[in-house]
């Protein structure tokens, strides 16, 4: 498919986080870590915090365990999200080497306290980072249970100021239906939070759109996995969803 602009984008982001799923994280594999997909998601992101951009990462653990899907086998919804909290972990530490291995300085922060293995979370500390050309992965979510990690990538990104979010995903936007299922579902360039909210789409939670409109972040969604794809949706190319509050110019 040849690249075109979807939709317009801001160019000129300086602080960004992207939000990457533990799926994306799989590869062809159908569990765990694919050391191949993993690497090449590492060098997406170092080209783009060669370019100066401060770059900040929430990864999901959906890859290893969902507390959701947990709960709906039978296991206390509380427990079960401590286990995928604990799966964000272990991505975050994968995408920390991986990162290292190209010269990329790392930290890892955790919403849960395990000093041993990574920093707690400390929002200044954060901030310090990126300002010294470190990237900063979040790990844990929120610490608390009952919130998508959706939720808490708005909530870091709000913490962090960042002037966008972008989300990784299976395709190459928001689309009206799973277009896997639903090959004639609608894809669509623009929406608003509002949109996203009321068609009940299903790109983030509505509590994470809700974060992002309240303090008016715009959220960038685009496939992860085509190479490169992170910086070329950051320069305004390619195929990708923007999500804001609709003061934007559409096409």
């Amino acid at each position: 498919m040849e690249a075109a602009q979807s939709a317009e984008i801001s160019t000129s982001y300086q602080r960004v986080l992207l939000k990457v799923s533990g799926e994306a994280l799989m590869g062809p594999d159908g569990y765990g870590i694919h050391p191949l997909t993993l690497r090449r998601i590492a060098e997406d992101i170092a080209e783009v915090h060669r370019t100066g951009v401060q770059v900040c990462l929430v990864i999901g653990g959906g890859n290893i365990f969902r507390g959701v899907s947990g709960a709906a086998e039978g296991l206390d919804r509380t427990g079960a999200d401590h286990m995928g909290m604990l799966a964000t972990v272990i991505n975050a530490l994968a995408v920390q080497n991986a990162l290292e291995q190209i010269d990329i300085p790392t930290r890892v922060q955790s919403a849960i306290s395990m000093e041993s293995i990574c920093e707690p979370y400390i929002r200044r500390r954060a901030v310090r980072h990126m300002e010294k050309g470190r990237v900063v992965i979040f790990a844990a979510g929120t610490g608390n249970p009952f919130f998508t990690t959706d939720t808490a990538a708005t909530l870091r990104a709000v913490e962090m100021s960042c002037d966008a979010i972008l989300k990784g995903t299976q395709v190459d936007g928001v689309y009206s239906d799973d277009p896997h299922k639903v090959p004639d579902a609608t894809r669509y360039d623009h929406l608003t939070y509002l949109d996203v909210i009321s068609r009940d789409l299903a790109v983030m939670d509505a509590s994470a759109i809700s974060l992002a409109r309240d303090n008016r972040i715009p959220v960038v969604v685009f496939s992860i996995h085509e190479p490169g794809n992170f910086a070329q949706v950051l320069q305004g190319k390619g195929y990708f969803t923007v999500i804001d509050d609709g003061e934007r110019k559409r096409d």
